[in-house]
């Protein structure tokens, strides 16, 4: 919460004001911890308190918008989806080609990196959803592939 450092006598202190509750003060003075009461009550600082709830992407939200199917889960048709903000820089792949797993189908300028994303199933490219030079949210569908 805050810190102070005092001299007393000569001698150092450092003082870590921990929590300030009514007139109930938990402080550390030299790295050992100490309740102290004050005889008035004190005024809390105005910063609040952040308080965050637990952030679920939005595709993983439901279970059947996963960002990428599972590695146990049969491979075939299916999305290609982003799995994050971004850009499209360059696409590797056209409609009607086949691929296999592993094979780079585009490329996704995201937080100034390059990521390679590659085919997660084997098919044909059905359907290129996003084009060269788009912007993407995470989840958005990039590529379906089919049987």
């Amino acid at each position: 919460m805050r810190k102070f450092k005092f001299k007393i006598n000569g001698n150092d202190y450092e003082v870590d004001i921990k929590n300030v509750e009514d007139n109930l003060v938990e402080l550390e003075v030299n790295g050992s911890p100490y309740t102290v009461e004050v005889d008035q009550k004190l005024e809390p600082s105005k910063t609040p308190k952040l308080v965050r709830s637990v952030a679920i992407p939005s595709t993983d939200a439901h279970p059947s918008m996963a960002k990428t199917s599972s590695p146990q889960a049969p491979k075939g048709a299916g999305n290609i989806k982003s799995p994050l903000p971004g850009v499209i820089l360059d696409m590797y792949v056209n409609v009607g080609d086949r691929v296999k797993v592993g094979q780079k189908l585009l490329t996704l300028e995201a937080m100034k990196m390059e990521n390679l994303i590659e085919s997660d199933k084997e098919g044909t490219v059905a359907a290129i959803v996003k084009q060269k030079g788009d912007s993407v949210m995470e989840g958005d569908i990039l590529i379906s592939i089919g049987e």
